[in-house]
């Protein structure tokens, strides 16, 4: 059940990054950085790239901002590019710890860096979760992640159901707990959405809110959403594994559910598991668990209206 929000439209959360103002966020980020809270973890974020501040301050407004004296799980820079990179053809680059890390993109693509970047602290240190490259939804206590590959449709599903009554856990990253009940940790960050897909969820949900739109990155055009207020509210929510659902949009086709074996579910996981094979018998463990509890299908569809009906009947299904 979602409870209405008693604040104003617009009001800015208490201890938010809202509270800072766009010039406050970009004062700390050129200064002495923003410690930005998502989830379990506390990034420390700098950058003098004023589309860096402009993003965090439009996608992070409604985030808690993490008290100085908070330990800080990632530090993350996006920097100019070195040398005469910083005045012809300019560049953004990507410190983690103060070290580079990649190559350098065109400052143009500085914001999307941004998201990639925490994606990767996440993905190659947080090893206290098994760690998969998927969404994951919840609704009434129950989650399904949605793990599959590029182009697939997975961050348009994603987004279109976040926007029909599904709470965000995660657009990319899926936190699953290693001890006691299986559990799915909230990271609740922006929704990364690519080519189409942006015009498609605009049109979708009008009221949704979005950075500007970085063309001809690696990944094509490329624009984020920010998380609904709603799901940041419940961030401290964890919830139960239900379903794993692979989604695969094609183009005219009818909405189509298959079951999938456990066996071949748990290998393709596997492969979508950043930390699976660091984990060990740990790591295996918990994703016999998480097959073994959860319906596990393949999904294909083409128009995001069968979407959302095909998970509320798989969510009426679960209720018995």
């Amino acid at each position: 059940m979602t409870v209405p929000d008693p604040r104003p439209a617009g009001a800015p959360v208490a201890g938010s990054v809202a509270t800072l103002g766009l010039d406050g966020v970009r004062g700390r980020l050129q200064g002495q950085g923003l410690r930005l809270r998502t989830g379990p973890f506390v990034f420390h974020l700098r950058s003098p790239h004023p589309g860096v501040a402009a993003g965090v301050a439009r996608l992070y407004a409604d985030n808690p901002l993490a008290d100085t004296a908070d330990y800080a799980d990632f530090d993350v820079t996006i920097d100019h590019g070195r040398g005469w990179r910083r005045w012809i053809r300019p560049q953004a680059r990507f410190l983690q710890d103060g070290a580079p890390v990649y190559e350098p993109l065109p400052s143009t693509h500085a914001l999307p860096m941004l998201e990639w970047a925490m994606n990767a602290s996440i993905s190659t240190r947080a090893h206290h979760y098994l760690v998969l490259h998927a969404a994951v939804i919840e609704r009434e206590g129950l989650c399904a992640i949605l793990p599959a590959p590029p182009g697939s449709g997975k961050s348009t599903l994603c987004a279109g159901l976040i926007h029909a009554g599904w709470r965000l856990l995660s657009d990319e990253l899926t936190l699953l707990s290693l001890d006691g009940e299986l559990t799915v940790t909230p990271l609740c960050r922006p929704v990364s959405l690519k080519n189409a897909s942006i015009d498609i969820i605009k049109a979708w949900a009008p009221q949704a809110v979005f950075s500007a739109t970085a063309q001809g990155t690696a990944k094509g055009d490329v624009a984020h959403m920010k998380a609904p207020r709603e799901a940041l509210a419940r961030v401290a929510e964890p919830a139960r594994p239900r379903w794993v659902v692979f989604p695969r949009w094609q183009a005219g086709a009818a909405p189509e559910l298959s079951v999938r074996p456990r066996g071949t579910s748990m290998l393709e996981l596997a492969r979508n598991a950043f930390n699976y094979m660091m984990l060990g018998e740990t790591g295996y463990q918990r994703l016999a668990d998480l097959v073994s509890q959860c319906d596990c299908v393949d999904f294909r569809y083409a128009r995001l209206d069968d979407a959302v009906d095909t998970f509320d009947a798989m969510l009426r299904r679960a209720r018995g």
